[in-house]
């Protein structure tokens, strides 16, 4: 069995990487250690860069289309990890989850039509609405526990009326994994006030053992046929460049609708190595992936060892899914302003600003310790000699 070194990353700067290389364009300093885009900085694995080194191997790079490999590993992958047995005609490329989301919007939402998401969340559900000329209503998250819940009173009072519920899951930036009981109550809801549900499972891969990923469509038959679900290798094996998403869908009305916008605004020939990626991850990634989320749980557990120690008053909610720490900052009694200053300029640390996530972000950073030890204690070390 390989042992993968995940102590040594790639040196990304120089190579037009967004979270090195756009750093004075996003925080107005590039003297800073960037922990934010959420990609890792791990050396992509060496099974992905072998299957795109061969495909070089063939001297012309023309017009391509998915291979049946690459179509049976996606398969197999899906029945594999997340239960769901099917065929590769329910299923579509998208050349992105965040795409994805638009596409969906075009397709069954109209301008200023309302479209539900629960804050805080990724900024894109909010982002791709507001420049579709969609209304985003917002049902904000309660914290239980140390973890985010929803609060299904408010929620089901704010689906009214809405076409789209956009859902994070599992949680993107609290790395909450939904429970089956808690997604059903979602399908239910969403069912009975006529809400078609975009499933965004772009971090289901990275769940952690102590936790089980569930599927939105396979909860029930009422989110079966009422669900678009996204997924993609891009974020479990750092290829987010390669843009090779896929989405499926159970329920032939809403299939037919989706894929004939896809089809029809010609959208359905993905990147040609994008395929050879995505075949080798689902073809060979099992062990690289438990490696890593073992790795990651070593960030996660340094991270709540050192705050305790060096900076008590900084807190996170320890994810169950995912690379992407949820900070809260409250305890500095901030602005949120100052507190976004202080660490870019003060601490040179480059952090996604809570309240890009909604007004609930307030007081809280989103940190990415998809990196190697040291740099997330640097990373911490430099927000505790700013504290206070």
């Amino acid at each position: 069995m390989k042992k993968y070194d995940f102590d040594n990353i790639a040196d990304r700067k120089g190579t037009f990487c967004v979270k090195h290389d756009m750093t004075r364009e996003v925080f107005g300093t590039d003297d800073l250690l960037p922990m934010w885009v959420a990609d890792m900085d791990f050396k992509t694995p060496d099974f992905i860069l072998e299957a795109i080194t061969k495909r070089c191997s063939h001297e012309v790079l023309g017009y391509t289309f998915a291979p049946d490999s690459y179509k049976m590993a996606v398969l197999n992958w899906f029945q594999h990890r997340y239960g769901i047995a099917t065929k590769w005609n329910r299923m579509h490329f998208i050349p992105g989850i965040v795409q994805g989301i638009a596409f969906a919007l075009q397709t069954f939402t109209r301008p200023g039509d309302k479209v539900l998401i629960t804050t805080p969340v990724y900024p894109p559900f909010i982002n791709v609405p507001h420049r579709t000329g969609r209304v985003f209503v917002s049902s904000p998250l309660k914290t239980e526990e140390g973890r985010f819940t929803i609060n299904f009173e408010d929620f089901e009072r704010k689906a009214e009326g809405c076409k789209i519920l956009i859902l994070s899951n599992p949680h993107n930036p609290g790395g909450r994994v939904w429970t089956k009981e808690e997604l059903s109550q979602v399908a239910d809801i969403c069912l009975r006030k006529r809400v078609l549900v975009i499933s965004d499972e772009i971090h289901a891969d990275l769940t952690f053992p102590a936790h089980r990923h569930t599927s939105f469509s396979t909860v029930s038959e009422a989110a079966e046929h009422n669900s678009i679900t996204f997924f993609a290798p891009s974020k479990t094996f750092n290829m987010a460049g390669l843009a090779s998403s896929v989405c499926y869908v159970p329920d032939e009305g809403i299939r037919r609708a989706f894929f004939g916008f896809l089809d029809n605004n010609e959208l359905s020939l993905g990147n040609i190595f994008g395929y050879y990626a995505a075949e080798a991850a689902f073809a060979h990634g099992e062990e690289w992936l438990r490696q890593l989320l073992s790795y990651l749980q070593g960030n996660i557990d340094a991270a709540e060892s050192y705050l305790r120690t060096h900076c008590p008053e900084v807190t996170f909610m320890r994810p169950e899914a995912s690379f992407l720490l949820w900070m809260d900052f409250r305890l500095w009694n901030l602005p949120q302003k100052e507190l976004a200053r202080r660490l870019v300029f003060d601490a040179k640390i480059g952090l996604n600003n809570g309240t890009d996530f909604g007004p609930e972000g307030e007081g809280f950073m989103r940190m990415n310790i998809g990196t190697n030890r040291a740099t997330v204690l640097e990373g911490l070390r430099r927000i505790a000699s700013v504290r206070g």
